[in-house]
């Protein structure tokens, strides 16, 4: 883990001037690197991307390999204005919708230009997959109301050439699905059977695998990318190919007819040569034990995860990332997607921050961190950690090079669609354990 000295002695040698000393000139340095005020260069053979897209009203990734293969991973929208108070800008503007933000972004980076490999639903909420209750518009179908929301209304824009769902085809993994008051599961139903009429191929997130998510363009060329699928439908997996169902004994002694969402999530560990990054949806829930007392499942995560450079944040730091999974991932870079003014919370701010924990620099990035939010933690020790060009909303993107050995992460304005780029963070991708 790189402490503070070696980081800011990094980012200055790339941006090649001296070092500064303190951890905010440290992130002065990163806007000060030769891209910022340019447009964003884009994508080259070779590298591996993850564009953390915001919105301000959903959770949106979209993946570009080393081949150029290409994953959308959630395509939310829902009413997150509704919230009021507790909104957050919706950038670059309230006149579209999400999905067709998160399409033109796509287009705009995609070297597939409207045509992308893969496309997943981390789990059945609707600002990660869209819903019926909050959509652009309605349309008819084969004598049924299809909603554009999210994947669907990305899907006038965007080709997909395979979706991997957590329950496909039944909907009864763990436990038969039960739709909530924004119908996302009717919603997604009638997607993928609209798809499926269009060519597109469903199959089924296999938990374990380490080549379901493949390279398909130049597979042999970048022998050393891999994604491992780590967590789905309340089980999780390790390296050994070993299978926790966390859920199980909680299933047969109270026989639920629903379950969180989240803790439902799919996860997996991407690796690039040395380098590793985590993802998991809103992998939070808090399960009652036989005892009676309560787990979190965030600790079943901890412990097939692994160390990771960097990681998304699960539940948008929401009263997630327990001290377990924090010592477990021990990551250099945290990312946050962002739709409330709940998300990253002090105690999990702070206890990503805490260097108890482990040791060594941490950067946290939200996809903003607002107003308001920043009155409330002004003067808080974490506060230091979040670069203040995430302030006003931004589109985060994890660039790792060939070598697998260095990364930057790379903050562009999304007040707009110009892509410019307002800050570059240099680390090196040290070997893992």
């Amino acid at each position: 883990m790189m402490d503070r000295r070696d980081f800011i002695k990094t980012s200055a040698a790339v941006a090649g001037l001296a070092w500064l000393g303190d951890w905010e000139k440290a992130f002065a340095i990163g806007r000060q690197d030769k891209n910022v005020g340019k447009a964003w260069k884009g994508w080259k053979k070779g590298q591996f991307q993850v564009h953390f897209i915001y919105t301000g009203v959903s959770e949106s990734m979209f993946y570009i390999f080393p081949d150029g293969t290409t994953m959308l991973l959630d395509c939310g929208d829902h009413n997150a204005i509704g919230r009021g108070s507790k909104a957050v800008p919706i950038l670059p503007s309230p006149d579209l919708h999400a999905g067709e933000w998160i399409s033109r972004y796509v287009k705009r980076v995609n070297p597939s230009k409207t045509k992308v490999d893969y496309m997943m639903l981390s789990h059945y909420h609707s600002d990660h997959g869209g819903c019926e209750t909050f959509s652009a518009s309605v349309t008819e179908r084969n004598g049924t109301p299809y909603h554009l929301s999210g994947f669907s209304q990305a899907a006038q824009w965007l080709t997909f050439g395979k979706a991997i769902d957590r329950c496909w085809p039944d909907y009864n993994d763990p436990i038969p699905l039960v739709d909530d008051g924004s119908r996302v599961v009717a919603h997604m139903k009638k997607f993928y059977a609209e798809m499926q009429r269009q060519g597109m191929k469903i199959e089924k997130f296999r938990l374990g695998e380490t080549n379901q998510i493949a390279l398909i363009h130049h597979p042999d060329k970048y022998k050393n990318f891999t994604v491992r699928n780590i967590s789905a439908n309340g089980r999780v997996c390790g390296p050994d190919g070993k299978i926790i169902d966390i859920y199980k004994d909680y299933i047969a002694s109270q026989h639920p007819k629903k379950l969180n969402e989240n803790g439902m999530s799919l996860g997996m560990i991407f690796q690039y040569g040395d380098f590793r990054f985590y993802t998991a949806g809103d992998f939070s829930d808090r399960l009652k034990q036989s005892d009676g007392t309560k787990k979190e499942i965030e600790d079943f995560m901890a412990d097939v995860c692994g160390n990771a450079h960097v990681a998304k944040l699960n539940h948008h730091g929401h009263y997630s990332m327990p001290t377990k999974l924090v010592a477990a991932l021990r990551s250099q870079v945290y990312v946050s997607c962002v739709w409330d003014q709940l998300h990253n919370v002090d105690p999990v701010m702070a206890r990503l921050s805490d260097q108890s924990i482990y040791p060594g620099e941490r950067v946290i990035c939200p996809g903003i961190m607002p107003r308001e939010r920043r009155e409330v933690d002004k003067g808080k020790d974490w506060m230091n950690n979040v670069p203040k060009t995430t302030y006003e909303g931004c589109h985060i993107i994890l660039n790792v090079e060939p070598n697998g050995k260095d990364y930057t992460i790379n903050l562009l304005s999304a007040k707009d669609e110009a892509m410019t780029v307002e800050s570059v963070l240099h680390f090196k991708a040290t070997r893992l354990d």
